[in-house]
């Protein structure tokens, strides 16, 4: 069964670790919790790896590689090209996990292809793989208050009140990507495309 690579976008560091722009980190941290692995940094790669399958031990379940960049978002395409070169992974097996300011906390949605929309993660992707082909994992985190400048917005933390259901939209998140790989596009999209 072919392998996927699910890169959870972020900022590297305890400065970035609770922003909103960082969800992508949680649900790979998530994933790699409920595969029972750990992050390492091999040598050479400008990311955190882990993997493992996404299901009992000697069931024909998919193989997955868990990444976070140790790079900021904006060069995130660089280690997705290498680890995808590595493990001889093609970009229509990949998932990225990403905020979206254009979904309501609480929401995701799950789709294959499409542009940026402005998100400097996805950009360095796409311009790093040179296709925009692959999967995305959408998590809400709605539009900033008043006139806040997005940028602002996605680089501060959760509020309180955000914080109490983040785990829960984690979680989603995280059930989303195991659904991917395991039953597609289409069947993933009707369960969690709210």
């Amino acid at each position: 069964m072919q392998m996927w690579l699910v890169v959870g976008l972020g900022n590297p560091g305890p400065t970035y670790a609770s922003h909103r722009h960082n969800v992508g980190y949680l649900v790979v941290e998530e994933l790699a919790a409920r595969l029972g692995a750990k992050f390492s940094a091999p040598r050479g790669m400008r990311a955190e790896v882990a993997d493992g399958r996404f299901g009992p031990p000697g069931a024909d379940v998919p193989r997955a590689v868990l990444m976070k960049s140790r790079t900021f978002m904006n060069e995130t395409g660089g280690s997705v090209a290498q680890l995808l070169g590595y493990h001889k992974i093609s970009p229509d097996r990949l998932i990225v996990i990403h905020d979206e300011l254009d979904i309501d906390p609480g929401q995701i949605r799950v789709k294959f292809g499409g542009g940026d929309n402005g998100h400097n993660g996805l950009k360095s992707i796409r311009k790093s793989l040179s296709t925009g082909d692959f999967y995305r994992v959408r998590v809400g985190v709605g539009r900033p208050p008043g006139r806040q400048e997005p940028a602002d917005f996605l680089l501060s933390n959760f509020t309180a009140a955000e914080r109490v259901d983040l785990g829960i939209e984690v979680s989603r998140a995280a059930d989303a990507v195991e659904s991917l790989t395991k039953v597609g596009l289409e069947n993933t999209q009707s369960a969690f495309n709210s």
